[in-house]
């Protein structure tokens, strides 16, 4: 099966065409300020170098930053209607009590606070206030507001509130938008609720960036089925896309470190993708980023749904060297690169002259770096050392030594020999890991819920967590006949008295096509 992976970063928008696992044709391109059309200026060069036909391709794979770059901007967010179900037991923390005051003051439209709500095991905690809910509909539609997030007490054991609510709303057209919280975030409501803001805040975008990338490829004659990269290395339909946009974010690293697997065929090792401005370090197990352990914060909100195992430093091809080698970024010149280092006749010394210097790498002009200082050359190589020493020894969980695999544009500054690694693997095509990680991904789906250990609430809820994760994938654009369960976690809730557990479960499956 041909297809197209395209990955965007900060400074540089990837692509590959794939036939299988073989790897057709690449391109690497400074990322355009308008990211729909540098998309598809990539794919247009791809399928140019390869002299295959658009309609031969049968998929297009886009990892893209556009969603992550509207949250931590504040930019092209939608004013959201905040709807909270539980507030008999909630009032004391409301909704946007703890966001940054900019992203409040973008995101935050009117909030309604209702009683209703559920049990941990699903029972009723309180009757649901209809004649409140239609009083906070009513106020939503003098506030002109289009986005309605939806968060009910305990909604991901019982979705059955949020699910009358949206129907409800559908049918009265009181928004276009609905955001459920059952659908996106874990148990622990007030993270849960904040992962549903965002989602809401980008739904209108998601919306018009998804038509505008299938206007385009239109044009190039490409009627293949568009997937976009979540942010636990597997794909979505496009269309569910626009729904869930806020489970792209942080799909770049993940697709770096799909791709170096996929290259590499390892599939436990360390992984480092190092691009022009940042390097993002993370584990591979069984072939997926680690996920990770903790509450993630995107843009200064906490949320509490899937996210990788990621750490980010400030250093990239792109850095800026300063205090004669003595620091290095987190400035950067990203996609200038090629115009504002001193190895392309520019005037800023950055982390690529300083390797051009040293002889490790042909790019640029060696002869425009030759007055650089050697000791200045040493201690920022020193430098780089030391800063990746540090990450990957931060990023370990366990003190065997592990192989690493050096991807992205910048990966030549990753020295060779470095303290708890066995080697430093740089695999051919690895500065487009991340487009092979778009192209090769799988679709996948989670769910989540809490049952009682006592009688056979464990089997009930290893059945039901089951079907509604397998269900979600097919949903999401799964082939239900490839589909498997990759991920169980069980974790005792011990602050209840009832013996209680959180389970959640990953399906896995090939894309339909």
């Amino acid at each position: 099966m041909r297809r197209i992976g395209i990955d965007v970063g900060s400074t540089h928008t990837d692509a590959v065409i794939m036939d299988g696992k073989e790897i057709i044709a690449t391109c690497k391109a400074p990322t355009s300020t308008d990211i729909a059309s540098g998309i598809v200026s990539a794919a247009k060069t791809v399928l140019s170098e390869s002299r295959i036909a658009g309609s031969s391709i049968a998929a297009v794979m886009i990892g893209t930053t556009q969603f992550t770059n509207a949250v931590v901007q504040r930019r092209g967010l939608t004013r959201v209607a905040a709807l909270r179900v539980g507030a008999q037991s909630t009032s004391a923390l409301p909704p946007f009590c703890d966001w940054p005051p900019d992203l409040e003051e973008a995101v935050k439209g009117n909030v309604a606070m209702i009683n209703g709500g559920h049990e941990f095991d699903g029972r009723p905690i309180a009757a649901f206030d209809e004649a409140a809910f239609d009083g906070a509909c009513d106020e939503m539609a003098r506030a002109g507001l289009n986005s309605l997030s939806v968060c009910s007490m305990f909604s991901s054991v019982n979705p059955e509130t949020e699910l009358w609510i949206r129907q409800r709303v559908t049918e009265q057209r009181l928004a276009q938008y609905t955001s459920l919280s059952s659908e996106l975030g874990g148990i622990g409501i007030y993270q849960r609720e904040n992962a549903t803001l965002l989602n809401a805040a980008l739904m209108p975008l998601a919306a018009s960036t998804i038509q505008a990338f299938r206007t385009a490829f239109d044009e190039l004659g490409l009627s293949a089925k568009l997937f976009i990269s979540q942010n636990d290395g597997t794909l979505m339909q496009a269309d569910f896309a626009t729904r869930y946009p806020v489970l792209t974010i942080s799909s770049g690293p993940t697709n770096s470190m799909r791709g170096a697997a996929h290259l590499t065929g390892l599939a436990d090792a360390m992984v480092v993708d190092v691009g022009g401005t940042t390097s993002d370090v993370g584990m591979l197990m069984n072939g997926f980023p680690r996920r990770s352990g903790i509450e993630v914060e995107i843009g200064g909100v906490l949320t509490n749904f899937r996210m990788p195992d990621v750490l980010a430093i400030g250093l990239g091809g792109g850095s800026h060297v300063e205090e004669r080698g003595n620091k290095l970024g987190p400035l950067s010149v990203g996609h200038e690169l090629t115009t504002k280092a001193r190895c392309f006749a520019g005037e800023v010394l950055t982390a690529t002259d300083i390797a051009c210097a040293a002889g490790q790498l042909h790019f640029g002009r060696a002869d425009l770096v030759t007055d650089i200082d050697a000791s200045v050359i040493d201690t920022a190589m020193a430098t780089v050392f030391d800063m990746y020493s540090g990450v990957i020894d931060r990023m370990k969980t366990g003190p065997d030594p592990l192989p690493l695999i050096a991807v992205g544009g910048g990966s030549f500054l990753i020295p060779d020999d470095l303290p708890g690694i066995t080697e430093v693997i740089r695999p051919d095509y690895a500065g487009v890991a991340n487009a092979v990680g778009a192209a090769i991904g799988k679709i996948g789906a989670e769910a989540e819920l809490v049952y009682s250990r006592s009688g056979q609430g464990r089997i009930t809820a290893h059945d039901e967590i089951r079907r509604q994760a397998i269900e979600r994938a097919i949903a999401a654009g799964a082939d239900d006949a490839t589909i498997e369960i990759t991920e169980v976690d069980e974790i005792p809730i011990s602050y209840l008295e009832d013996p209680i557990v959180r389970l959640r479960v990953k399906a896995v499956g090939e894309m339909k096509i």
